[in-house]
Formats: structure tokens, C-alpha cells, sequence
């Protein structure tokens, strides 16, 4: 079976989308599949190509075995309107043509963003073949909660194209359980659609000791560390966790924030105005030294805005930290919230509420029993998602459509 995948996010690129995609397809090559990836120069989030690389109109290159075409397209940052669109589009059209010259049994298009998905349904009408839309943001609601766009003729535009792709697609993998009931209630057929959720790689995170070189070398030591990791977007109201750390009266509590964004600087000059003292910045790690940075937090914190679309999403963050026994500080309503009171793998806050969040941080420093607690409901977390199981999972119902 031959696959062609394409996707905007690939390693050395290390969000969410990259690690999934790069993480199954590893799997399935295991599996004796063979897998094309179309994608762009690394560039996210700050829209800079990543040293090695150039974005030239069409070359390949072989990463552990996987086949990767990486095409042109009009960079920018994560960050504004129409050059991201423009960002968006571009790519979209140059692997178009990229895929239309590649072998292929199955293509899978996997979102955000979702232009990535015209692609895929062009290139199945042309080669007669079947495609999968990976669903991982319910695009365009989630760019309109974070006041990327807003109601009007250009919405109901992208609504409409949006709801033409799901019925167009053989198959519709979303990432939650609720995405799937959201399709169900707008009029997709119930048995097109087949989640895999976001898991963890157990063989990457694995429990271990701190590693106190690194947090010597952070100037950390003897601290409680409430660790952030990932993107600093618009969706994630790390603005709120600023003003609210600010206060945090105990000393021995410190924040680190890690990772690239649309909102890096901002919040770098809100920190230097409310004069934190308890917080610091460091920029994004490679996927492999994840776990190292991983280990030394004590808590694993992931907010996002209050907003109903975003009851929906699971961040992939919290099967990472649970894979390394890190107790979830979550600040997502929903579906997120449910996987985490059910395994007691952390504790939730009412996003955007300072009070609620300072006494969710103090309970997790202070009160032993929960925390230890937490950390036995991290291990069931990520032994139920297991990053390998999903993959798997997902293989056979691509089968299926073949």
C-alpha cells in the first residue's frame, strides 16, 4: 500500500500536527507501508526557514526512511491575516502539483489548516483515488473564537467549503469525540467518521529522574516548576496566566514558558512590565530533548481561552506530560476536561478565573496526596493512549478505503 500524505507541519518542525503525522507514519512503515510526505521548509511558528533549508520550488530529502517532498510556498509567520493566508494557499497549489506526479494507493490530507484538504480532494477527482481528511481543528470556527475573522459573507464562504469537503472525503478522522458529534449534527453520515485521538510516544516519554544540570543551568533549583510547552498563540491566553502569576505570593513557586509564537514577544514585554520575577522564557526544543526539559517540570500546564469551540479540543500536551507522570494543570472546559477527571490525571481550572487558578497551583505544590495521586492517573492516561495502539488503529481503517 502506498500512502501520500500531506500535511503543512513535518519535523524539525515540533507542534502537535508535525508530531502526530511524523509518529504514525514511522509506525506504519513498520507495517511494511510505503509513505510519501508533501510539506513545506520548516518554518512554524515564527515564519523563519529553519537553518539547513531553503524554500525552493520542489526538493526531496529521506528522514529515517520516510520519503519527503518539501514544495514552495509564501512564508510567514503564525501571526496576521492575509499573509497567512496567502501562506496557506500557496502551499495548497504547489503541492497539488507536487502530488499529482507521485505514485499513490490513498491520499490523507490532516488539518489545521485546512486548505491542506483542497489538495487532497483535487488530487483524488484527477488520480480517481480515495482521501482521508485528518481532522484535527474544526477550522473555520477555531481561527473565529480567536478574532482571526469574523461572521459574515467570508465565513459562510468558508463554512460551506468546509462541509463540501467532509461529504467529499471517503473517510473523516477527527480527533476527539466531540468533533465527531459536531459533524453528526451538521449532516455528515455517522459511519464516515472515525476518531483517533492524540496519544503519546511511550518509547520518547518515559518517566526519570530530574535532570539537574539543566535546571542548574536555568537557575531553577528549589523550585516548584509549572512548565509550558508549546506554542505562544492567540488560542492559549497565556496573557491571563502572566497577570494572574503575578499574585502567586510563594516564592517557590516559577513558571517556564517554552516554546515560539505569535504572542512570544508580547508576552515577554508583559512579564518585564508587571516586573514577574517568577517566570521565565526559553525558546522551543527539538522533539528529542522534550523529554529532558519534560522531566524537570513539576506540573505540566495547558490553558486555552474560555470559548465553546474549544470545549471540543484535547490538547496533545496532556498525553505527553501524563506519558512522564507530570500532574495536568488544565484550563480547558470540555471533552479535555472529562479525559482528565476521569483518569485523575491533574486538576482543572475555570479558564480565564485568577482565583480558581491560583488555588488549583497551590493545592498541586501543597497537598501531597493529590499530587501523588495525580501522577497514578497519568500512568492510565498514557497506557490507554499509546501513541503505537493509534497509529495502528487509524492503519486499518485507511485500508478500508482502498
Amino acid at each position: 500500500m502506498k500512502i501520500l500524505l500531506i500535511t503543512d507541519n513535518f519535523p524539525p518542525e515540533v507542534n502537535a500536527p508535525a508530531t502526530r503525522t511524523y509518529e504514525h507514519v514511522k509506525e506504519w512503515q513498520m507495517r511494511g507501508v510505503d509513505v510519501t510526505i508533501i510539506t513545506c521548509v520548516p518554518n512554524f511558528p515564527q515564519g523563519k526557514v529553519y537553518k539547513g533549508y531553503s524554500n525552493k520550488l520542489y526538493q526531496t530529502e529521506k528522514m529515517e526512511d520516510i520519503e519527503i517532498v518539501r514544495v514552495w510556498s509564501y512564508i510567514a509567520p503564525n501571526k496576521g491575516k492575509v499573509r497567512r493566508v496567502l501562506d496557506y494557499v500557496s502551499f495548497s497549489f504547489t503541492a497539488f502539483w507536487a502530488g499529482l506526479f507521485r505514485d499513490f494507493d490513498v491520499i490523507i490530507a490532516t488539518s489545521p489548516q485546512f486548505f491542506t484538504t483542497w489538495t487532497a480532494y483535487a488530487l483524488s477527482k484527477i488520480r480517481r483515488k480515495p482521501w482521508i481528511f485528518e481532522l484535527r481543528d474544526l477550522w473555520p470556527d477555531s481561527i473565529k473564537t480567536v478574532g482571526a475573522i469574523e461572521d459574515g459573507i467570508v465565513m459562510k464562504c468558508l463554512h460551506n467549503i468546509e462541509m463540501f469537503l467532509y461529504k467529499q472525503a471517503d473517510i473523516v478522522v477527527p480527533v476527539t469525540e466531540a468533533f465527531k458529534a459536531n459533524l453528526i449534527k451538521r449532516g455528515i453520515e455517522p459511519e464516515k467518521i472515525k476518531v483517533i485521538t492524540n496519544g503519546a510516544n511511550l518509547d520518547l516519554y518515559i518517566p526519570r529522574e530530574k535532570d539537574h544540570v539543566l535546571i542548574k543551568e536555568l537557575d531553577l533549583e528549589n523550585k516548584f516548576i509549572i512548565g509550558y510547552i508549546g506554542t505562544h498563540g492567540i488560542a492559549h491566553k497565556l496573557d491571563f496566566i502572566l497577570q494572574t502569576i503575578s499574585k502567586i505570593e510563594d516564592k517557590d513557586i516559577h513558571f517556564l514558558f517554552i516554546g515560539d509564537g505569535a504572542k512570544k514577544e508580547e508576552l515577554m514585554a508583559l512579564a518585564d512590565k508587571l516586573k514577574l520575577s517568577n517566570i521565565t522564557f526559553h525558546t522551543s526544543v527539538s522533539k528529542e530533548k522534550m523529554p529532558q526539559y519534560l522531566s524537570i517540570v513539576d506540573v505540566s500546564l495547558v490553558p486555552l481561552k474560555k470559548s465553546e469551540t474549544f470545549k471540543t479540543v484535547i490538547p496533545s500536551k496532556i498525553f505527553e506530560a501524563s506519558a512522564m507522570r507530570k500532574p495536568i494543570l488544565l484550563g480547558v472546559e470540555g471533552q479535555a476536561q472529562e479525559i482528565i477527571e476521569h483518569y485523575g490525571a491533574g486538576i482543572c481550572f475555570v479558564p480565564e478565573d485568577k482565583n480558581d487558578f491560583i488555588e488549583k497551583v497551590l493545592t498541586l505544590k501543597n497537598d501531597k496526596t493529590v499530587y501523588k495521586n495525580c501522577q497514578a492517573g497519568c500512568e492510565k492516561l498514557a497506557h490507554d493512549f499509546d501513541r503505537k495502539k493509534l497509529a495502528n488503529k487509524m492503519l486499518e481503517i485507511i485500508k478500508k478505503t482502498i
